[in-house]
């Protein structure tokens, strides 16, 4: 009776020591019934810790390595969501400028096609000008041509005719004498002044419509130039302009998928944590550490070696 109550004791101060429920349940159970039954209990008691002690191991071993794979996973998820954000950041950065140029380029387009159609314009209102300048030049020197061949015709006839009507035996002998030179051709001089002066004017006609025609082939030269130069420009600048905009679109197609794999990856990072989480729960947020529960267990089962040594020594007796 007296080893059951040290051993009782033993236990009652180790359960209180330990916090150890097990040890004080013991401890009320020690000093009632048989001495065999007493160390069955306590072999019973020390075998279930063990037991405990194994499946903890066991579990903690569990834990580790899950623990270990779901930390990697939240962390390559993690990092994988944060490259996929840095890419897409990129390819937003990218896709504005290539807006800026595609828009700078459309500009340069619009102010080269608004330079080629003034240019045009201007053609077609000076081409005008200089034909109809030509056609009443040319009109004006059919008509100063028709005009001297008539005046001509008409003088020359009206001097024959008057000669002819003036004509007389008298007149020769009178014409023979002092101060008379010569028939009679009419107002020559004056004619000639006139058909002089048309003369000029006809030539002033041909003249225009020569410097005009030449006047309206160098312009449109040049114009033709200058078109050719713009359409080229806009040729360039709208081949540039199809590159930067097939660029963007395969720069948008890029970021529909990198935005599709970063909703996934966060889905698997959210994943990743509810997992962590949850072994969290059941391997770390215990009240103790596995070191703790280790510790207090191995003391248990010290104190209960022990009190199966005070029993073995009583029976010894």
């Amino acid at each position: 009776a007296q080893a059951r109550k040290s051993v009782a004791a033993m236990l009652d101060r180790e359960g209180r020591r330990l916090d150890s429920a097990a040890l004080s349940a013991l401890a009320m159970h020690v000093t009632d019934g048989p001495f065999d039954k007493v160390k069955g209990l306590i072999q019973k008691l020390i075998e279930r810790l063990l037991k405990e002690a194994t499946e903890e191991a066991t579990k903690k071993g569990f834990c580790d390595e899950e623990l270990g794979k779901a930390k990697t996973d939240r962390d390559f998820r993690s990092a994988e969501a944060k490259k996929l954000d840095i890419e897409i950041r990129g390819l937003n950065l990218k896709r504005e400028e290539l807006e800026e140029e595609i828009q700078l380029l459309t500009d340069g387009i619009n102010e080269l096609t608004k330079n080629l159609n003034e240019a045009t314009a201007t053609r077609e209102a000076e081409k005008k000008v200089n034909l109809q300048t030509i056609r009443d030049a040319k009109e004006g020197h059919k008509a100063v041509k028709e005009a001297i061949t008539i005046l001509k015709e008409f003088y020359s006839k009206a001097s024959r005719a008057k000669a002819l009507l003036q004509f007389s035996p008298i007149d020769e002998v009178e014409s023979s004498k002092p101060g008379f030179e010569g028939e009679y051709k009419g107002k020559q001089v004056r004619s000639e002044g006139i058909i002089g002066l048309l003369e000029v004017i006809q030539s002033d006609f041909e003249r225009t419509a020569t410097t005009t025609e030449t006047f309206e082939s160098d312009q449109q030269t040049a114009y033709e130039g200058e078109k050719t130069r713009l359409e080229g420009e806009i040729g360039t600048k709208e081949t540039e302009k199809g590159t930067y905009e097939t660029d963007k679109t395969a720069k948008e197609s890029d970021l529909v998928g990198l935005q599709d794999s970063l909703k996934d990856a966060g889905d698997l990072h959210a994943t990743s944590l509810e997992e962590l989480e949850k072994l969290h729960t059941s391997c770390v947020d215990t009240g103790e550490s596995y070191e703790e529960r280790r510790r207090k267990r191995e003391q248990e089962i010290e104190a209960l070696k022990q009190a199966l040594a005070i029993l073995e020594d009583w029976k010894g007796l």
